[in-house]
């Protein structure tokens, strides 16, 4: 009935319990994940998880936040995509958070490793898993200008405005919201929540980060992606299986490799 749009199962938090969270997600009716690539470093691992279980899809890409680790090239990039189970280009985008003293301009390489994933994406016609944090106007000036309307996919973690998420739905993008919409000061990430349509939500844990309310601060697991249902399913007026019915159609419906 679920779909988790977006975790990280290949981390060291999982090294002694792996099987235990397949059988959560199982048990709570988490029928799918999608596994990100964050480094080419760990895209081995990454892409073995899915190679070893059915329920598991995976992406290739270089997180933008990452620093002093293989820069990926246009062709690292399309020969791991056409690899078996790979669905997605990312995560990518841009994350000016922790620039400190650092200017616009010292952040060119983020914004160039950035072009490299649209370009990818382009060639491959896979959907962009956008990362955007402190950074939405680049990332979506450089969405326009790179992916010139051949490019979709999903930003990820939603955290910005209402006319951010507009702007991002004008694209084709669809908006996937994670445990903070749980978050007893998410009031104004409801409200956008409110906003972007149903058939253009995903829902998703990022795990291992940002478990949602009542687990906050423990390890997450896609086991508690049916939670970020249950409030996204609370602020439309929804029962818990028309959301997770429909977020599970809109993920097949951009990820239609899954279905392949």
């Amino acid at each position: 009935m679920f779909v988790d749009s977006h975790c990280h199962l290949n981390f060291p938090q999982y090294a002694d319990t792996f099987d235990t969270v397949l059988a959560d997600m199982a048990q709570a009716q988490v029928d799918r994940a999608l596994c990100i690539s964050t480094t080419l470093e760990e895209f081995p691992q990454v892409h073995q998880l899915a190679l070893q279980h059915p329920q598991l899809w995976a992406t290739v890409g270089v997180h933008p936040d990452n620093e002093g680790v293989q820069e990926p090239t246009l062709d690292d990039l399309l020969q791991r995509a056409a690899l078996p189970r790979i669905v997605g280009i990312g995560e990518t985008g841009l994350d000016y958070y922790r620039v400190g003293e650092r200017t616009h301009a010292d952040m060119a390489w983020q914004r160039e490793r950035f072009g490299v994933h649209i370009r990818a994406a382009r060639q491959t016609r896979l959907p962009l898993v956008i990362h955007t944090r402190s950074s939405s106007e680049d990332t979506l000036s450089i969405l326009r200008d790179e992916g010139q309307g051949q490019v979709g996919g999903v930003f990820h973690c939603f955290t910005e405005t209402q006319a951010v998420a507009r702007a991002a739905l004008d694209l084709g993008f669809y908006i996937s919201f994670s445990g903070i919409l749980t978050f007893k000061n998410a009031v104004d990430l409801r409200e956008v929540a409110r906003f972007v349509p149903l058939d253009r939500c995903l829902i998703e844990t990022d795990s291992p980060y940002l478990a949602p309310a009542p687990h906050r601060g423990k390890t997450n697991t896609p086991a508690w992606v049916p939670l970020v249902a249950r409030q996204l399913a609370e602020i439309k007026g929804l029962s818990v299986e028309d959301v997770g019915q429909a977020t599970s159609r809109n993920f097949d419906t951009l990820f239609p490799l899954v279905l392949a």
